[in-house]
């Protein structure tokens, strides 16, 4: 395949984003550093760089899930404008103005993933992924996961009967985790609650103004900030950031680093 160049506006900050992506990456199916992200399995290689993005191998249904994943077609000057308005945020975006949301290569792996990270560390997360893929041999289908013996995995029976649910609900068209879906549907399974809800929404359905608002990360940084951080201030505070709190969400991670 010849490499094809991604567009996008800038600015394009890569070094959060790829930050972001790499501790998350799930064991055996993706590789991410500085500068790439790889999938070894589906032939699928990402140069990044702040002032280029080259697919340099991969099909040709690649090229929209890369542009999901590093949020391609986002426009930072309208998401700036709109975040500087909140004097809080406004030097964050001075800081990282081109910021983006990291998305989905696969929108039912992250999905996945957000199950397994609940109420554990991104590293614990990461170890429960590398678990489930190794019983799996390999990333399960949704079907394939609604029918698995996760007994061998680490997980609570609530924890893995959520995996099913959720599984079982992909694979039979209830939910979907496609772009621009809806992510109401997700409540309505057990063991998903609103955390995880906005933040298949942030990253799966790519919805700019999904925001997991009961998160630690950000109540921290909004503390660090000498901002109050109880879950109604935040949620009124956050009014101010609309349509992107996901961008805001992301500038607040950020600034834990």
């Amino acid at each position: 395949m010849t490499p094809v160049a991604l567009d996008f506006r800038p600015p394009f900050d890569s070094r959060p984003l790829l930050a972001f992506l790499a501790p998350r990456a799930l064991p055996g199916v993706e590789e991410i550093d500085g500068r790439s992200y790889r999938r070894p399995a589906d032939g699928v290689e990402v140069r990044v760089e702040e002032r280029s993005v080259t697919l340099a191998q991969g099909p040709p249904e690649a090229v929209r899930r890369v542009r999901s994943l590093l949020d391609l077609d986002a426009d930072p000057d309208a998401i700036g404008q709109t975040l500087c308005e909140d004097p809080l945020l406004a030097d964050l975006v001075a800081r990282h103005p081109g910021i983006r949301v990291p998305g989905a290569f696969d929108g039912f792996e992250v999905a996945v993933r957000a199950v397994l990270g609940q109420q554990v560390s991104v590293a614990g997360a990461t170890t429960l992924a590398g678990r489930l893929i190794r019983a799996c041999g390999g990333f399960p289908s949704a079907g394939a996961l609604a029918e698995a013996d996760l007994d061998g995995v680490g997980l609570t029976r609530a924890r893995a009967s959520a995996l099913r649910a959720l599984a079982a609900a992909v694979a039979g068209g209830v939910v979907s985790l496609e772009p621009g879906a809806e992510s109401s549907a997700l409540l309505e399974l057990p063991g998903i609650g609103p955390w995880t809800a906005a933040y298949v929404a942030m990253r799966a359905l790519r919805d700019a103004d999904a925001i997991p608002l009961s998160d630690l990360g950000l109540r921290r940084a909004l503390e660090r900030f000498g901002v109050d951080a109880r879950p109604a201030a935040v949620a009124a505070r956050a009014e101010r950031w609309r349509p992107y709190r996901a961008y805001a969400a992301m500038h607040l991670w950020v600034s834990l680093q």
